[in-house]
């Protein structure tokens, strides 16, 4: 049931990790409830978007959904997406080695979140040019890469103290459970607003992690990140 879901959570970590380090982490994130804002919502819209993304592209224009073969997804998804990815990851690790991560906080928040509009459009247009249609994936794959990078930097940012290592991993669950659990109505909410107006509700749910993240920023170091 959905209200055991916090309970059994907290229950994992507890015995998967010493107390100390856990009664710890537990401690400082009640001090700084926008980590817990930043974790939960930094990827609120991609992670309904992820969940629908491949449906839609797969779905035929009777449904409201693109009609590609699996075939072509795959090539779509499985090599162009996931090349745009790496690059977008790559660029992102450049850029803050060379500036700092607080100046690019805000220039990831926005790659990982505007691409979304590109779902927009090809719903409402249903655009048939696989090439048009590979380019918008690959821009949104290649935001998704760009921005992540953000993610995990301030996973390892907040990762201070006694028990670094206990403290990333504990992270690491809330940033998983803040990509499950928008994603699991995810299917229901699209069936009763349609591919349209769903993707246009992604975008919506993007502005909290803007707002997270010009939120953070300023707490950040202006040298964490650089390259010494």
């Amino acid at each position: 049931m959905p209200y055991l879901i916090f309970p059994v959570l907290l229950f994992i970590l507890y015995t998967a990790f010493p107390t100390r380090a856990f009664s710890v982490y537990l401690m400082l994130s009640v001090l700084n409830l926008l980590d817990f804002f930043f974790l939960l919502t930094y990827r609120l819209g991609e992670s309904q978007l992820a969940k629908i993304a491949s449906p839609f592209l797969l779905d035929g224009a009777e449904q409201g959904g693109l009609g590609l073969s699996t075939a072509s997804v795959g090539v779509i998804y499985g090599t162009i997406g996931v090349a745009a990815l790496l690059i977008g990851g790559i660029i992102s690790g450049f850029l803050v080695s060379r500036d700092g991560f607080k100046k690019w906080i805000i220039p990831m928040a926005l790659a990982i979140n505007l691409p979304d509009l590109l779902y927009v459009w090809m719903a409402a247009a249903t655009p048939d040019n696989l090439l048009l249609i590979s380019i918008c994936v690959a821009i949104e794959q290649l935001g998704y890469g760009f921005g992540f990078t953000a993610y995990m930097l301030y996973l390892i940012y907040i990762a201070d103290g006694e028990h670094k290592t206990a403290h990333y991993a504990i992270g690491t669950g809330f940033m998983a459970l803040g990509m499950m659990l928008p994603g699991m109505p995810a299917g229901w909410i699209q069936e009763h607003l349609g591919y349209t107006n769903f993707f246009i509700w992604v975008c919506v749910c993007t502005i909290p992690g803007i707002l997270a993240s010009w939120m953070i920023r300023n707490r950040l170091d202006s040298s964490f990140g650089k390259k010494r």
